[in-house]
C-alpha cells in the first residue's frame, strides 16, 4: 500500500472501530465514570484534602478499564448477530463487512483481556465491577445461554449493568482509592452515602426504559431471528408509552427528592434541572411517528442523551451541596 493511501486507510479503520464500539456506550460509560469520580470527591472531600492533590490517575486507569469492557461487551453482541444487524443495523462494521470475523474476534479478545488486566491492577472493587460485567455481557449475547432470545433477561442484563453493577462498583472503587487503598477510616470507605443510592436507583429504572426502547426499530430482524422481545409481544405503541412513563416516574422522583431534602444534593438545581428534562422528554416524544424507524431511532438516541445528561447534572448537584 503506497504511503499516499495509508492515512486514509488509517482514518477508515479508526472510523470502523469507532462504529464497532458503539459511540452511544462509549459516551455512557465515560460519564458514568466521570460522574461517579465526582461524586465520590464531593461526598469525601475530607479525604482528599489530606492529599496533595487530587488524584487523576485512577481516574484514567478506571476509564481505560470500563472501556475495553464495553468494547468487549458491544463487540462479543455484534459477533453473534451480524445476520441479524445486516437487516436491523447494516452500518456496523461486522454486518456491512469493513471488519472480517476475525478481526472482530481479535479485537473482543484483546479487550476482555485487558479489561480484567487493568481493574485487577488498580482494586478489588473495580475488579469486581468489570468481571460481573463481562460476565452478564457474555451470558446476555454468547450461546447456549444467550439472554438477549429472553425479553426480561435481557432488560435485567441491561439494568443491571448499566444501573446498579456499575454505579455502586465505580463508587466503591473510587472511594477505596480516595481513602489511600482502603486504609484510612477503618471501614469507611464501605458506605454508601444516599446521594449515590439515588443515582443508582434512578438509572436502574432509566436503563429499564433504554433496555424496552432499543427493541422498537429493530422489529424486522428480531422477528426473522426469533429473538422475543417486548416489543414483538405488546406492540410498538405499548412499549414507547411504557418507556415514557417509566422515564417520568424517574424525573418525578428526582424532583420529589429534590423538594423534600432527601439526599445530600443542590435541592433547587436538581429540582429545576429534572423539570427541565421531563418537560424536554415528552415536548420531543410529540413529533416522534412510530411508523418512521429513522424518527424511532432518533428518539432512541434522544433518549441516551437524556442519560448522559444525568450523569452531569447530578455530580453538580453533588457538589453544589
Amino acid at each position: 500500500m503506497s504511503q499516499v493511501s495509508q492515512p486514509g486507510f488509517q482514518a477508515s479503520w479508526f472510523y470502523s472501530f469507532w462504529k464497532f464500539s458503539r459511540p452511544h456506550t462509549i459516551i455512557g460509560t465515560s460519564l458514568s465514570v466521570l460522574g461517579l469520580y465526582l461524586i465520590a470527591l464531593s461526598l469525601f472531600s475530607n479525604l482528599v484534602q489530606a492529599q496533595a492533590t487530587t488524584p487523576i490517575l485512577p481516574l484514567l486507569g478506571a476509564w481505560i478499564a470500563c472501556l475495553c469492557g464495553n468494547v468487549y461487551i458491544v463487540g462479543l453482541n455484534q459477533l453473534e448477530d451480524v445476520a441479524i444487524d445486516k437487516i436491523n443495523k447494516p452500518h456496523l462494521p461486522l454486518a456491512s463487512g469493513e471488519f472480517s470475523p476475525a478481526t472482530g474476534k481479535l479485537i473482543v479478545a484483546i479487550t476482555g483481556v485487558l479489561a480484567l488486566l487493568l481493574a485487577w491492577l488498580q482494586g478489588p472493587f473495580l475488579l469486581g465491577m468489570v468481571g460481573m460485567s463481562l460476565a452478564i455481557g457474555t451470558a446476555y449475547s454468547l450461546p447456549p445461554i444467550r439472554l438477549k432470545r429472553f425479553p426480561f433477561w435481557a432488560a435485567l442484563c441491561i439494568f443491571s449493568v448499566r444501573g446498579s453493577i456499575v454505579n455502586l462498583g465505580l463508587f466503591l472503587h473510587f472511594n477505596w482509592v480516595l481513602s489511600a487503598g482502603g486504609k484510612t477510616q477503618n471501614s469507611a470507605f464501605l458506605s454508601i452515602p444516599s446521594a449515590v443510592w439515588l443515582l443508582t436507583l434512578f438509572i436502574l429504572v432509566f436503563t429499564f426504559a433504554i433496555a424496552i426502547f432499543k427493541d422498537i426499530p429493530d422489529m424486522e430482524g428480531d422477528l426473522l431471528y426469533n429473538i422475543q422481545t417486548f416489543t414483538l409481544k405488546l406492540g410498538k405503541q405499548a412499549v414507547f408509552n411504557l418507556a415514557l412513563w417509566v422515564l417520568t416516574v424517574c424525573y418525578v422522583g428526582m424532583i420529589l427528592v429534590g423538594s423534600l431534602r432527601l439526599a445530600e444534593v443542590n435541592s433547587l438545581f436538581l429540582v429545576s434541572t429534572h423539570l427541565v428534562a421531563l418537560v424536554w422528554m415528552w415536548w420531543q416524544s410529540r413529533q416522534v411517528d412510530l411508523q418512521d424507524k429513522s424518527a424511532i431511532a432518533g428518539f432512541y438516541q434522544f433518549i441516551w442523551k437524556l442519560f448522559f445528561l444525568e450523569y452531569l447534572i447530578f455530580p453538580i448537584a453533588c457538589l453544589f451541596a
